[in-house]
Parts: C-alpha cells; sequence; structure tokens
C-alpha cells in the first residue's frame, strides 16, 4: 500500500470519529444549558418575573453554549449521514435533515427570543412588564422550546429508527430504545419539566456508540495491517 493511499485510509477513518466526538459535545453542552436554565428558572416564573434580576448572568451564559452546540449537531447528523453510507433513502434523508434543521431552527428561535428579553430587561426593566412583552416573550419561548423544537426531535429520532430498522446499520435495540424516546418526545405534556433533555441524552447515547464501534473497526484494522505485513 503506498503512502498516499494509507494517508487517505487513516484521514477517513479520523472523521466519523471526530465528527461522534461533536455529538457527545453537542449533548454536554445542550444539557448543560438546558439544566442551567431549568434551575434558574423557577416553576412560577410564569407569574412573576423576580428572577431575572437574579439570574439573568446565568441565563445569558447557558444561552451563549447553544450557538456551539448547534454547529455539533450538524456534524453529529454528518457522521449519522456517513454510517448510513450508499444505503441512504432520499425520502427518509429528506425527513432526516428536515426536522434536524427544524430542531435546531426551533431552539435557536427561543433562544433569540430569551436573549432579546435579557437584553431589553437590562435596558428598561419596567417597560417588558408594563407593555406585557414580558409575558408574550415567554410564551412564545415556550412554544418554540416545549412544543415545536420538541415535537421535531421525536420525529428526526423516529425517521433515524426507522432507517436503522430497515438497514441494520445500527442494532435493532438501539432502533427500538430510539422510538420508544421518540414517542415520549411526541405525546409528552407540553410544559413537563425537564422533557428536553431526553433527545440530548439520546444523542449522547448514540455518539458513545459509535466511538466504540469505532474503535473496535480500527483494532481489528491495525491485526489485519499487522498480519498482512507479517506475511
Amino acid at each position: 500500500m503506498s503512502a498516499s493511499s494509507e494517508h487517505i485510509s487513516n484521514r477517513r477513518l479520523r472523521t466519523p470519529r471526530a465528527a461522534a466526538i461533536a455529538g457527545i459535545l453537542f449533548a454536554v453542552l445542550m444539557l448543560t444549558s438546558h439544566t442551567l436554565i431549568h434551575l434558574t428558572i423557577p416553576p412560577q416564573a410564569r407569574a412573576t418575573s423576580d428572577w431575572l434580576a437574579e439570574g439573568a448572568g446565568t441565563l445569558s451564559f447557558a444561552l451563549s453554549l447553544l450557538p456551539f452546540a448547534g454547529i455539533a449537531f450538524l456534524w453529529f447528523m454528518g457522521v449519522i449521514r456517513d454510517r448510513i453510507g450508499l444505503l441512504e433513502d432520499q425520502f427518509f434523508s429528506t425527513l432526516f435533515f428536515g426536522s434536524g434543521i427544524l430542531y435546531l431552527a426551533m431552539v435557536f428561535t427561543s433562544s433569540a427570543l430569551a436573549g432579546g428579553l435579557l437584553a431589553e430587561y437590562a435596558f428598561d426593566p419596567d417597560l417588558i412588564f408594563s407593555s406585557g412583552l414580558y409575558t408574550f416573550i415567554q410564551s412564545a419561548i415556550y412554544k418554540f422550546s416545549n412544543v415545536f423544537a420538541i415535537r421535531m426531535a421525536g420525529m428526526h429520532m423516529i425517521v433515524l429508527g426507522t432507517i436503522w430498522m430497515r438497514t441494520t446499520v445500527m442494532p435493532r435495540w438501539l432502533a427500538l430504545i430510539t422510538y420508544i424516546l421518540a414517542l415520549v418526545l411526541l405525546v409528552t405534556i407540553t410544559f413537563l419539566p425537564w422533557v428536553n433533555l431526553v433527545f440530548p441524552s439520546w444523542v449522547f447515547l448514540i455518539s458513545v456508540y459509535i466511538l466504540v464501534l469505532n474503535y473496535h473497526y480500527q483494532q481489528e484494522l491495525s491485526t489485519q495491517y499487522g498480519m498482512t505485513a507479517r506475511e
């Protein structure tokens, strides 16, 4: 094997692993952001705004993590497509990309609204309450993050579960877990606390599994190359 072809082979082996690490990064960033948001905003936040004065800094930090989580999620979708390979179907690929992009769009929209609310509060706290802007933006954030984004995440998972069941590129038990978690997201109560942690936790599970598969695959290749060299 020439040096150039060996270099290309090694580069192709590293790419899925880097993308799987990006999936773990997405999960960690998203879980951290959502946890900080849940701990900062009390359950009675819809009736009062007292938490804004003390939690604005923490909430701003949580929101600043989301763009990087979105970038990592795009890499995660790339590694999923890489595993499907030539078995990729245009119909399911359209649903896969569409639901993933819509999920990110809803997350970014709710984050932008929350950031705008914090900026307006820092500029003129009285105005956002007297004008009704606080109630409107808060309701919009809940709709985008706990209704639309959650449903798109569930759709994304159902599509991938179906692809895995048809192509067997991932084990059947993992596809079944995906179906179960997706149904939870699709039929869950709108404002069920912590439900938006399900999707990043699932991405973490998938990414770790892919990393383990890539590790064993590289070990097998190393063994085969070693045996060939000795022969």
